[in-house]
């Protein structure tokens, strides 16, 4: 590291110390121990029945609260996670991230690439248990592409035939390259051969609308009792700002494999209160984890927090439509020379980010990024670069550069955005006021540009191609919030949409994003990687460089404690089943040996009379009253042992009952300490 840097370091510190408040990291209580899962997986890859929790409810944190839960207008990741669950494309993602059949069972591909045919599942349904038909996609497919819905997300359909001039509205929705042949059959043309093309059929701006629901309730549609979806789980709940709740939808076509009942999604805008949540058991599985708390996760919570690569890129955005940067390129390269990515990420995001100068992550087959000269410089050299842009520009010590820094409601965003205007001020004297803002205002004044000048963005690939990257900055994309404007970056995407040949294809990639960072309307700081806790009673799901974690896959193993209670509680029953088969056993043998000693008796008697032995029935040597007495004696000993027997049944101690171990369980430590020994 070198001396620069060391010299901001300290100045980083006291402004996080200062204004985090609590995000610096804190003194955290000795965790508890953790529950130890069981976990035996079948020869077909499904849990073992045995090792399932009796209650399959799954806890999620989920970031921001999302804006809208219609397939078509929702935009970032938390309202993807829910749409994932609640809705169902023709593909879906397995939880390796790989492309799987989803409504479509299978599909053809022509042979020149560019047309698709899918066949839909016959026991596909919707909530509601109607059947979904080829023409919901069609609608659905026509209905995103259609400007007057305004997707957010809407370009991801552009390889389709015509999709273009139906999002400039210069033709009709019904002129978009899809139809249904029949009610189980779609048919897409596309412009041009796109291998990436299921991947784009899993994304919400994909997936099928309920029409009857639809025209039904206009604006209210995706409220929870007029949502019909057609995905493995079905609205229950949406209380703002609390939880959403998910439950099993009955007519799923694949119903029986789907093991969680409810799925709850908790908002958290503050990652340290997401973090008590979990440690205090409310939650399985948190959105992301406070960066400050790294040290002591690694330590306390090794097997339960998961870092993993993500497709993604952490960048701060230009507002290209006002001043001060509308005209100004050398004052945009100025500031991101300033800031020191390498000590951004040892010291503050601190999870084994990447820094970057790119807006396209490395690690995508086949493709490399232009380089610039700057990105091997030592910092002090890009710090005396960027001095030099910044006098150029026209400011100085005496006239500073003054800027609104913007970003969404999140500690980690906070932390972040202290660091870049502490690199900003103390490099070139740049003074920067924070504004904290969130998630809907924050969107809403990001699209708008009429107030915002520079703004935290970052952007998560939705299919592992470099264009998912580029491609938010053509000039027309709903999502271009810098207002980016390049005739000649427009014609590159252009040209890489129609392009057969993967290595030419590739090459024009990498020109379309030379050309972009030449103009340079964002600031790239990191590759994201994913860090958050999971409970280990959550299976059935894998790290992704999608990071896309479908519920429908998951389930809840029971610890080994539980399934010890579960052990005993067989036994005990197994017990209590053989003493009762045991009894009635006695009952049997009790009224054998009666009829027996009744017959015995007779035949003695018979016997006798036969004989004409004529002796006193009273005397002790009778042989009739010797048998008699003989019989009712074993009769009375079984008698006997039969009521000593259900003398014990009685005396055992009836299991306590589910509603009873509830209330005790509501009682304070201080009046069952019988009770929490047990427990311990």
């Amino acid at each position: 590291m070198i001396g620069g840097a060391y010299r901001l370091f300290p100045l980083i510190l006291l402004l996080l110390s200062a204004c985090g408040g609590g995000d610096a990291p804190q003194q955290q209580p000795e965790p508890l121990s953790r529950p130890v899962p069981v976990v035996r997986v079948a020869a077909d890859a499904q849990p073992s029945p045995q090792d399932l929790a009796a209650q399959q409810i799954l806890r999620r944190g989920n970031g921001e609260e999302p804006e809208t839960l219609d397939p078509h207008r929702a935009q970032g990741v938390p309202a993807n996670n829910i749409l994932r669950d609640l809705f169902e494309g023709l593909t879906i993602e397995l939880p390796d991230g790989q492309v799987a059949p989803g409504t479509a069972e299978h599909w053809d591909i022509s042979r020149d690439g560019k047309r698709y045919t899918f066949y839909l599942r016959d026991d596909a349904r919707w909530s509601n248990g109607d059947v979904v038909t080829a023409e919901d996609f069609v609608f659905g497919l026509r209905r995103s592409a259609d400007p007057a819905t305004s997707s957010p997300a809407v370009q991801v359909l552009s390889p389709i035939v015509n999709a273009h001039e139906v999002f400039a509205g210069t033709l009709p929705a019904d002129s978009l390259g899809v139809r249904a042949l029949n009610d189980h059959t779609v048919q897409i043309d596309l412009v041009a051969p796109t291998p990436y093309f299921l991947s784009l059929l899993t994304l919400p701006p994909a997936y099928p609308v309920h029409r009857p629901s639809l025209a039904a309730h206009g604006d209210q549609y995706s409220r929870p009792g007029n949502l019909v979806s057609n995905g493995a789980f079905v609205l229950s709940e949406w209380v703002i700002y609390s939880h959403i709740l998910l439950n099993r939808n009955p007519f799923y076509w694949d119903y029986e494999k789907i093991y969680l009942d409810q799925v709850y999604y908790y908002p958290f805008a503050d990652q340290n209160a997401e973090l008590a949540h979990y440690r205090a058991g409310d939650l399985d599985w948190t959105y992301e984890v406070p960066s400050s708390q790294y040290d002591w996760l690694e330590q306390k919570l090794p097997d339960e927090l998961s870092v993993t690569p993500w497709l993604g890129t952490y960048y701060l955005g230009f507002n290209l439509t006002r001043a001060p940067f509308e005209a100004l390129p050398e004052l945009r390269v100025a500031l991101s020379l300033a800031v020191d990515r390498e000590l951004l990420v040892d010291k503050v995001t601190r999870f084994g980010e990447l820094p970057t100068f790119h807006l396209v992550p490395k690690g995508i087959p086949r493709y490399e990024s232009p380089e610039y000269d700057y990105e091997n410089w030592t910092q002090a050299e890009r710090e005396a670069e960027a001095k030099r842009l910044y006098q150029r520009a026209g400011y100085d010590e005496e006239f500073p550069l003054r800027i609104e820094l913007r970003y969404n409601t999140s500690a980690n965003h906070k932390k972040i955005a202290l660091a870049v205007a502490a690199m900003w001020q103390q490099v070139l004297g740049v003074e920067t006021v924070l504004i904290n803002e969130e998630w809907r205002v924050f969107l809403q004044n990001r699209q708008q540009g009429r107030i915002t000048e520079v703004y935290r963005g970052g952007w998560i690939g939705d299919y592992n191609d470099p264009y998912a990257f580029l491609e938010i900055f053509h000039s027309q994309h709903r999502q271009n919030d810098s207002g980016y404007e390049n005739p000649t970056f427009d014609r590159l995407l252009e040209r890489i949409g129609t392009e057969r040949i993967p290595s030419r294809r590739m090459r024009l990639l990498a020109e379309s994003e030379r050309v972009l960072l030449q103009d340079l309307p964002l600031l790239p700081l990191y590759t994201y990687v994913t860090k958050r806790l999971v409970s280990p009673r959550v299976q059935g799901w894998q790290p992704n460089v999608m990071d896309n974690h479908l519920s429908r896959w998951m389930y809840i193993v029971r610890t080994e404690d539980e399934l010890s209670q579960a052990d005993r509680e067989a036994n005990e029953q197994a017990r209590r089943t053989t003493e009762s088969e045991l009894v009635d056993t006695v009952d049997e043998t009790v009224d054998v040996l009666v009829d027996k000693s009744l017959d015995n008796l007779g035949e003695i008697a018979v016997d006798t009379v036969t004989k004409g032995v004529q002796r006193d029935p009273m005397a002790g040597d009778n042989p009739a009253v010797s048998a008699v007495d003989k019989s009712m004696e074993s009769a009375d000993e079984v008698q006997i042992q039969r009521a000593e027997m259900d003398a014990e049944v009685e005396a055992e101690p009836e299991p306590e009952s589910i509603a009873g171990a509830a209330e005790a369980q509501e009682l304070s430590p201080e009046l069952r300490p019988e009770r929490m020994e047990e427990d311990r």
